[in-house]
């Protein structure tokens, strides 16, 4: 009878066993259980008591700390790490070539010029009109104007001289260049050393590299020259003599 009741407990124990087994089974904690965050957690990954702890990780989850965004993670890109816009400026930019409009030129006798009685040489003065600073540079391109008209003109052989650098203009400021004739020699008329006639004009037209063309008359008369031939300097920050 007492061999027939210990089996019986045993039996009655088997099942109790195999009910609590089967509960356990349906928690969340459970292998091959949906994580909290979506993901899948394999089985026995994460105990049952860690998950009903508060402050512990959760499934799927670091413990040393939330996950780094992947816009943060070395390799991949993000808004902030781009480059800036091709229309952005650019640091330390230089000036833009001064525009024709933006310049007034006017036209003198060189103090310093070639002996004779033409005009020798001459200083065209080039000055900022504009509200912002601006570039000059190079040698200018001559032709003397008949009639006082720049459709009419003569192109002028030149010959550069110096070495040509930007010139930056501020607002009102002022830049140079020199123009050297071919001296007429004599009187009255005058006569050319080469044999060719002298040639009077009421203007020239001075084109600089970029900034358009500007016709000059003299403060003090007239263009006179030989040989159709011209010595130019480089735009100039300093004021020639």
């Amino acid at each position: 009878m007492r061999y027939v009741n210990g089996m019986r407990g045993s039996a009655v124990a088997v099942v109790v066993a195999s009910a609590a087994l089967a509960v356990a089974g349906c928690q969340p904690g459970g292998g091959g259980a949906d994580a909290a965050d979506g993901g899948v957690t394999p089985s026995g990954a994460v105990s049952s008591a860690a998950s009903s702890t508060p402050g512990a990780p959760k499934p799927g989850s670091s413990a040393s700390g939330p996950s780094t965004p992947s816009a943060s993670r070395p390799g991949s890109s993000s808004p902030a790490a781009s480059a800036p816009p091709s229309s952005a400026p650019a640091p330390g930019g230089s000036a833009a070539t001064c525009s024709a409009g933006s310049l007034k030129a006017t036209a003198r006798q060189a103090a310093v010029r070639p002996a004779g009685t033409g005009t020798g040489a001459a200083v065209v003065e080039f000055t900022n009109v504009s509200g912002r600073t601006c570039v000059l540079k190079g040698h200018p391109t001559v032709a003397g104007a008949g009639n006082g008209s720049p459709e009419m003109n003569v192109p002028l052989t030149v010959k550069p001289t110096g070495a040509a650098a930007p010139v930056k203009v501020a607002p009102g400021g002022k830049a140079w260049v020199k123009l050297t004739f071919v001296q007429v020699q004599g009187e009255a008329d005058g006569y050319c050393v080469s044999g060719s006639a002298p040639v009077v004009y009421p203007t020239m037209v001075v084109r600089l590299p970029g900034s358009g063309a500007h016709q000059v008359a003299l403060d003090d008369g007239q263009f006179a020259e030989c040989d159709d031939t011209v010595t130019v300097t480089a735009v100039s920050a300093i004021r020639p003599s």
